[in-house]
């Protein structure tokens, strides 16, 4: 046992390979999480932006926040149906049987979604900026974006595991993540929320993707960031310990079982 934990993080790490290799082989799984953000990114700035009154010249810098967090959401979506493949084909169960740390398996699809958002939301930046996207941020502002946007992507990575190892089906196992995708479309991702009927408006201020959005815009244009950063910070780090506890009580259960 005491072998099997000194070996933790490279059975991580083997996991992580594991997974990642899956991912540069499902072209579907590329497409959805990189290709379709660009394309609504394109959408939104070209086709719609000219009758969208966001108060900005440039609405790709007014956009981009909100499409990486729509990459995201669709990007922890196949965390939940990768951890539910494994559960239903006994993989999991496999390698409860093998010498290795049983957190480990988990912790590989954890990391895997890291990795695999942050190489999207590079992309999508790169992208952004041949469009328009010009920031005059420092070097801390664009950390703090990357802290909001490593946070985020945790937390959601942690929902996406609740679903995929609690699933019955492959099409529950990824059904969690259309609501999520849905949020951005009603908050101030696209427009700003003065805009919104009342009610709408109550709801687009009030839940977690609004304060994310608006602290990220207002760090990456080197604006006062206000109250919006603490609030972006505790939904995300409440969302995360919620879904984490949920998360690890499911896998210790689906282990004890086995």
């Amino acid at each position: 046992m005491e072998a099997v934990k000194k070996h933790f993080f490279s059975d991580m790490g083997v996991m992580l390979g594991r997974s990642m290799r899956h991912i540069t082989r499902s072209m579907d799984t590329i497409v959805t999480v990189t290709i379709m953000p660009i394309a609504m990114m394109l959408l939104f700035v070209y086709v719609l932006g000219g009758a969208i009154q966001a108060g900005t010249d440039n609405y790709v810098n007014y956009l981009l926040p909100g499409i990486l967090l729509i990459a995201i959401a669709s990007g922890v979506s196949y965390t939940a149906f990768r951890l539910f493949t494994d559960v239903q084909r006994g993989i999991m169960e496999r390698f409860h049987t093998m010498p290795i740390s049983r957190s480990a398996v988990l912790w590989g699809h954890v990391l895997t979604s890291l990795v695999s958002n942050a190489i999207s939301v590079i992309v999508i930046i790169l992208v952004a900026l041949v469009m328009g996207f010009r920031s005059s941020a420092g070097i801390l502002p664009w950390l703090a974006v990357a802290g909001i946007l490593l946070l985020f992507t945790l937390a959601l990575t942690w929902v996406a595991a609740i679903a995929g190892l609690y699933a019955k089906t492959v099409d529950g196992a990824s059904a969690f993540s259309y609501p999520i995708i849905f949020l951005p479309f009603i908050s101030s991702a696209f427009v700003p929320t003065e805009s919104m009927p009342l009610v709408v408006r109550a709801f687009a201020e009030n839940q977690p993707v609004t304060a994310i959005v608006e602290a990220i815009r207002a760090l990456l244009s080197d604006q006062p960031v206000g109250n919006d950063i603490w609030i972006a910070l505790a939904w995300c780090i409440g969302i995360l310990l919620v879904a984490y506890f949920f998360a690890m009580r499911a896998y210790k259960k689906g282990i004890r079982t086995n």
